[in-house]
């Protein structure tokens, strides 16, 4: 029997254990990432690629600030490119009542550097002039941007093993088990890997393990809906998202240095969780095409090249699971982001390797502890 030990056994390789196998390894310590298929293959790799902070609870800027310093460094980080753009991020409004949502969060964000600006429909189109005319709002955020889900954090995994990080991928984990000081990860081809830590970065697959460890979170998983059009000239500089009076009127896009335009929105679509499988529904797709030429009339003559969906974890509560377990000495957690985690992803691994190696974290997440749910058990 094949045993391997670190003194850190990261299960979930995507962008949030990349980045934590990353930084532990900065920090001096001994890491083994075990991944079920390849390094960002699950919904690290097909979500949207926003790397916004504006829109995101107040509780969770301080750690999406942190992660911004990190995309900004990302190539000297990381030795490669994930094509981020920082052309900002506008969140447009169609009535009086979307105007009041983002003129209350623009207060509230207030004093986290998002530098948001509110514009009238008319100063909007002056701006941006694809704009159509329904528009009569909107909030823009400079500093935001996107950035290549595809090419992020599998070049975090390459970096990680330039550090001296052991991934493992192709590594299908059957059980996650406490004995002694120790843990024990076990493969479904019978290898063994052990560590005095663990950290579970395991996306939608995260509660089970949680449970397992006798600490269930009220979680469920969901397809996002995603397109992309043919390559056009570059207009849109910003990513855009509109406020919508149902998610499944939501639209929110953003083009790309060659050209293609990638949109998501309108709703998510139940997943295979036994055969890991996500799949499209056609009418989610025809959705957005109804809905973004409202946004932008000229997407109404653009055709749809290719679309996907993926696995994703939403908590009821919006906010994920992180930080250390409150029953396992040495467990900890970081899954359930409801679909926001990749802008997070690389200051979660930084704020992960901190609490793991120092025991404490310099970035407030107490909003995202494992606890609270056990406590909202109790209370009812």
């Amino acid at each position: 029997m094949s045993v391997q030990r670190a003194d850190v056994v990261i299960v979930g390789g995507g962008i949030m254990g990349a980045s934590s196998a990353f930084f532990l390894r900065k920090r001096g310590m001994s890491v083994i990432l075990l991944e079920r298929g390849l390094i960002g293959q699950q919904a690290s790799g097909v979500n949207f690629g926003n790397t916004r902070r504006m829109g995101r609870s107040v509780e969770e800027l301080p750690l999406s600030n942190r992660s911004r310093e990190i995309w900004l460094k990302f190539r000297e980080l990381f030795g490669d490119d994930a094509e981020l753009l920082l052309n900002g991020h506008l969140r447009l409004g169609f009535k009086p009542e979307h105007e009041e949502r983002m003129v209350r969060y623009a207060r509230d964000a207030d004093g986290f550097g998002l530098d948001m600006q509110m514009m009238s429909g008319k100063a909007l189109r002056e701006r941006f002039p694809y704009l159509g005319r329904d528009v009569t709002s909107g909030c823009y955020a400079p500093h935001d941007g996107h950035a290549n889900p595809r090419l992020a954090a599998p070049a975090i995994g390459r970096a990680a093993v330039r550090e001296g990080a052991q991934v493992f991928e192709n590594t299908d984990i059957v059980s996650v088990e406490k004995e002694g000081e120790e843990f024990r990860v076990t493969a479904a081809d019978g290898r063994v890997f052990r560590a005095p830590v663990a950290l579970i970065t395991a996306g939608a697959w995260g509660d089970r393990i949680s449970a397992s460890f006798g600490e269930p979170v009220p979680m469920i998983v969901k397809g996002p809906q995603m397109a992309v059009t043919e390559p056009v000239p570059y207009a849109i500089g910003p990513t855009i998202g509109a406020i919508a009076d149902s998610f499944e009127q939501s639209v929110y896009f953003r083009q790309v240095a060659r050209g293609n335009i990638v949109i998501g929105g309108g709703g998510h679509e139940p997943v295979d969780m036994v055969n890991r499988r996500a799949y499209v529904n056609p009418l989610r797709t025809l959705m957005k095409l109804a809905a973004a030429p409202r946004v932008v009339p000229a997407l109404a003559n653009l055709s749809i090249i290719r679309v996907w969906s993926g696995i994703e974890g939403y908590m009821k509560d919006s906010h994920a699971a992180m930080g250390p377990s409150g029953r396992v000495r040495g467990l900890y957690y970081a899954f359930g982001f409801s679909g926001e985690g990749f802008q997070l992803g690389p200051g979660v691994g930084d704020v992960m390797a901190e609490l793991i190696a120092t025991g404490a974290t310099s970035t407030p997440i107490g909003h995202m502890d494992i606890r609270r749910f056990a406590k909202a058990e109790v209370a009812a």
